[in-house]
């Protein structure tokens, strides 16, 4: 049964290039700061951005055995990005800016500290159209990573605040009841009620957008 809503690959989203300087929020154990470090080469950087000493040990860790020198792992929060203005080619993130309570200020620093031209390109869960907070919360025990996640126009709108152009959210998985029956049933929930409000309403997205020059 699903546990969670995996959003999708964004060091392939980014199309990173090789010299360029990466930032991951929410690097976790830091497999996707990795993959990354090796798409830019030895002459790019890649940052991961974690709050954790668990998930930074661990992605140090990682790092050790994977024998990668161009990686720095930073502790921090995705709302106060420890890195200097348009310091950074490319944002990356995977399914943890939904979780944000603030939104809006992790985009004006993801904004901040990209360079002019800097791109964010980034997988998350996003919702469609309107869900009666009961069903959320019920859905919630299906699902965690759909706590705080934002209706796909909000999300547009919070990037356009943030002053992001070229804005495009591109759904990659679209979540029907059918894939929680076994487990919404197990919770004594009613089925027929809750499928026509969440059917097709979840669903994990490549996020993409630009710092203009």
């Amino acid at each position: 049964m699903l546990a969670s809503l995996g959003c999708g690959n964004p060091t392939a989203l980014a199309q990173l290039q090789p010299g360029e300087t990466v930032l991951d929020l929410g690097s976790g154990g830091g497999i996707d700061v990795l993959l990354s470090a090796r798409r830019v080469g030895p002459t790019g950087k890649v940052y991961g951005l974690d709050m954790t000493d668990e998930m930074l040990a661990l992605a140090r860790d990682n790092q050790r055995k994977a024998g990668v020198a161009n990686v720095e792992f930073l502790k921090g929060e995705i709302e106060h990005i420890p890195l200097p203005d348009n310091s950074v080619d490319v944002i990356i993130s995977n399914c943890v800016i939904n979780l944000s309570g603030n939104k809006d200020r992790v985009l004006r620093e993801a904004y901040r500290v990209l360079k002019p031209g800097g791109r964010f390109a980034v997988s998350d869960v996003v919702t469609r159209g309107e869900i009666p907070a009961k069903i959320r919360q019920d859905v919630l025990l299906w699902v965690g990573c759909i706590a705080g996640a934002l209706r796909d126009s909000d999300y547009v709108v919070k990037l356009t605040g943030a002053g992001f152009e070229n804005i495009n959210i591109e759904p990659t998985r679209i979540y029907k009841v059918e894939d929680a029956k076994e487990f919404l049933s197990s919770k004594n929930l009613d089925l027929d009620v809750i499928a026509p409000q969440v059917d097709g309403k979840f669903m994990s997205a490549f996020v993409r957008a630009v710092k203009p020059l």
